[in-house]
């Protein structure tokens, strides 16, 4: 048994799982290709010859296309790890060599879009010219699957105390977490509503009968979480995840919500709207996550230190 398996380890190559791992991305082998860079008839050649060499088959035709086999899923469920791998062999290299360039892929949820992220790749480019960083915007938990499967590097993301549906706790295992800073999350009032010109913090409790505005399944979670905690039952009437569209709502007194301070820093607050902090208060953190060991690749440790760097205060981030 030992030298059956010996065998298959000695057989199996970095680029048939490359590929195998591309199919199982693009749903065929001419994506898988595409994707790669290589042509349809190259990939195939060396889907044949993998194949042979292991005595398992690795696709079979579905339909006008192709499907894994268990043999192709199993590669396909390993080549992260093995990507990981090689990405950490490589970066080490390159600090051998004194290699100063690489790309690293980063996703973060909308608001980090006009906040975090200008700040970040400013600062990257000018102190690391030679860096390559492309973004993808993505609610956390699109970015953690993504992260997961590989297409990205790093992912800042978001999360509320006590929230139930923390998508971070399914990236509990080979991550690691970095808490960057917490935000406020404050209410947005009609300037007419009667707790607007209050000079205290605005009680959820006292907003049962309000319509409300709500936002991504994470920002609509803590909405529940914390009316429920005050017994308010939120009447939503209204959705967007565009902080600025949430205001103008507000401002035309179509209802109230809650938003995270941050959402805040690039929007103008429009005549007829008001920012009041809550009571009880509560809080967002905000953080960045990385699979285990990829700071041992220098150009993301690069960049998780130039993320880390980053401080809530340069928003404006403490309630009115």
């Amino acid at each position: 048994m030992q030298s059956i398996h010996y065998r298959y380890v000695m057989d199996l190559d970095l680029q048939s799982v490359r590929i195998v791992r591309a199919i199982a991305e693009h749903g065929s082998i001419s994506k898988a290709a595409r994707a790669l860079g290589y042509s349809q008839p190259a990939v195939s050649q060396h889907l044949r010859r993998a194949e042979q060499r292991l005595g398992l088959p690795l696709v079979m035709r579905a339909g006008r296309g192709v499907r894994l086999t268990e043999p192709g899923m199993v590669l396909a469920r390993h080549a992260q790890t093995i990507g990981s791998a090689m990405d950490a062999a490589s970066g080490e290299l390159a600090e051998l060599v004194g290699l100063r360039t690489g790309t690293v892929r980063v996703a973060a949820f909308p608001t980090a879009s006009s906040t975090i992220v200008p700040r970040l790749l400013g600062t990257l480019r000018s102190a690391h010219p030679g860096l390559t960083v492309s973004y993808v915007e993505a609610e956390p938990p699109e970015a953690l699957a993504m992260l997961r499967d590989g297409a990205i590097d790093l992912a800042i993301t978001f999360a509320y105390p006590g929230d139930r549906a923390d998508p971070h706790r399914e990236s509990e295992g080979p991550v690691e977490t970095v808490p960057l800073f917490t935000e406020p999350v404050v209410i947005a009032l009609p300037e007419t509503h009667p707790h607007a010109t209050a000079g205290t913090p605005v009680e959820l409790a006292r907003l049962g009968d309000e319509r409300w505005i709500a936002g991504c399944p994470l920002c609509r979670g803590h909405l529940l979480a914390a009316c429920e905690a005050v017994g308010v039952d939120p009447d939503i009437e209204l959705e967007t995840d565009n902080a600025v569209a949430v205001l103008h709502l507000v401002a035309t007194q179509l209802g109230v919500a809650l938003l995270p301070r941050l959402a805040l820093a690039t929007a103008t607050v429009p005549a007829g709207a008001v920012i009041r902090a809550t009571s009880p208060s509560s809080d967002r953190s905000i953080q960045v996550v990385a699979l285990q060991g990829a700071r041992r690749v220098p150009a993301i440790a690069t960049v998780l230190a130039a993320v880390e760097s980053l401080d809530g205060d340069d928003w404006g981030l403490s309630p009115q």
